[in-house]
């Protein structure tokens, strides 16, 4: 069959998303866009907020518009939340909860698929994309932690971590696949913990068993940061980049938020990786407008916020999830009141953006290149800084040096410099 996959939501939904396709593809069905003809139209769905909720309500509506023979699959943490508000989605044939979704190849499979053998020369009839940039390895899924705003452990278990070979094995097949940059990701990758291996341990045996080009961690919490952990990046594979959760900059709203560290530990821990990676940038997330946020606490946490000058700063507006402990909390607040204060953040996120990125302005730093748009590339930088160039060469999936000449649209434009694709990850 025809199967378009779609994604919402955080980088543990595309490692997931990545993994079926392969699956589907070394099944011996046909992997096309969701915007062309498909046979199975099946979505990945997010529902951390409301807003999340309402696209994936959106795109499956889409979905259906576009392939109204097509059979359109969901699942996902809204799948698993309110299966029954999904199912009464006009087009929608079926609901696959995250229990169920490793049986996904299976239940494609038998809703009129062919069978799983291979052409007559051995090949498949598709193999998932070998020009793949960038992979996203799961290593582990939810969390013990029960923040009081947080609705994940309740769609997607209890925590659970990867046996380390597991996860080197993908690594290598990706690897061979032709991938250049592995992101290990998860729910909380800093709780990995399987067979007296924790995330240390397995940074350790990628780097050790594995030839990747470059390693990226996705998102940690603060309490996870040792000088153990941070003194891996002495190997310059690992990339320059922390995504450190905060989600206050007031210890009261912390406390009400139920993350377990104060605005003091948070510092302490930017401090150590400042001082321990060279050039690296510090990305977080916010949640502002969270109930009983008061005016005075909203401002220490903007204040905090451009304290720690951080290289991006994602701005989440609160929304209530039934379920939740912060759900029953008084004093919610009202939706002016949120907007008014996501703008000024998303203000300070843009100025923090152009301030980390201008200390790089006429340096030359290694950029991976993903694709082109409108005859434009675009790419990353080890430390996330994303650059744009013009080439009528095929720049895809290679590491190049590029001097960065200016500032472009979100990012800054580069040009290749003559030194090549050797040097340090920056």
């Amino acid at each position: 069959m025809k199967v378009a996959l779609d994604t919402l939501g955080c980088k543990l939904n595309q490692a997931e998303t990545e993994s079926l396709a392969r699956q589907l593809a070394e099944a011996g069905h046909h992997l096309v866009s969701p915007l062309d003809e498909a046979d199975v139209y099946l979505l990945n769905t997010c529902t951390v907020t409301h807003l999340a909720d309402a696209k994936s309500r959106h795109w499956l509506r889409l979905a259906h518009r576009r392939n109204p023979e097509a059979l359109v699959v969901a699942t996902g943490c809204y799948a698993q939340r309110v299966p029954q508000e999904l199912a009464q989605i006009d087009g929608v044939s079926l609901v696959v909860s995250n229990e169920e979704k490793s049986s996904l190849l299976r239940i494609i499979s038998e809703l009129g698929g062919p069978d799983s053998s291979p052409n007559n020369d051995g090949s498949f009839i598709n193999s998932y994309p070998a020009s793949r940039t960038r992979a996203f390895i799961k290593i582990q899924d939810s969390c013990n932690r029960f923040c009081s705003y947080c609705i994940v452990p309740f769609v997607r278990g209890r925590e659970k971590s990867l046996p380390a070979e597991q996860i080197v094995a993908e690594v290598k097949q990706r690897v061979a696949d032709g991938a250049k940059e592995m992101i290990l990701t998860g729910t909380d990758i800093g709780l990995y913990h399987n067979g007296g291996i924790n995330l240390a341990g397995l940074v350790e045996n990628i780097l050790a068993k594995t030839d990747v080009t470059r390693l990226r961690l996705s998102s940690l919490q603060p309490q996870e940061i040792s000088a153990g952990l941070i003194g891996l990046w002495r190997d310059r594979r690992l990339c320059p980049h922390f995504h450190l959760s905060l989600q206050s900059g007031s210890n009261r709203v912390l406390q009400r938020m139920k993350r377990g560290y104060s605005v003091k530990e948070y510092q302490g821990a930017v401090s150590l990786i400042r001082a321990m990676v060279p050039d690296v940038a510090i990305t977080t997330d916010i949640i502002v407008g969270f109930p009983g946020e008061t005016d005075e606490e909203f401002e220490e946490s903007y204040n905090f916020c451009r304290q720690m000058a951080f290289a991006r700063i994602h701005v989440f507006s609160y929304s209530l999830r039934n379920g939740t402990q912060a759900a029953q909390l008084p004093h919610q607040i009202s939706s002016p009141v949120k907007k008014q204060r996501s703008q000024k953040m998303l203000a300070l996120h843009k100025e923090s953006t152009h301030n980390f990125n201008q200390r790089f302005l006429g340096k030359t730093l290694p950029v991976l290149w993903e694709k082109p748009s409108a005859g434009v590339w675009s790419g990353l930088t080890g430390n996330y800084i994303k650059v744009y160039t013009r080439s009528d060469e095929n720049l895809t999936n290679k590491l190049l040096q590029v001097k960065l000449d200016k500032f472009w649209r979100d990012g800054m434009w580069g040009e290749k410099s003559e030194r090549g694709n050797k040097g340090s990850l920056g």
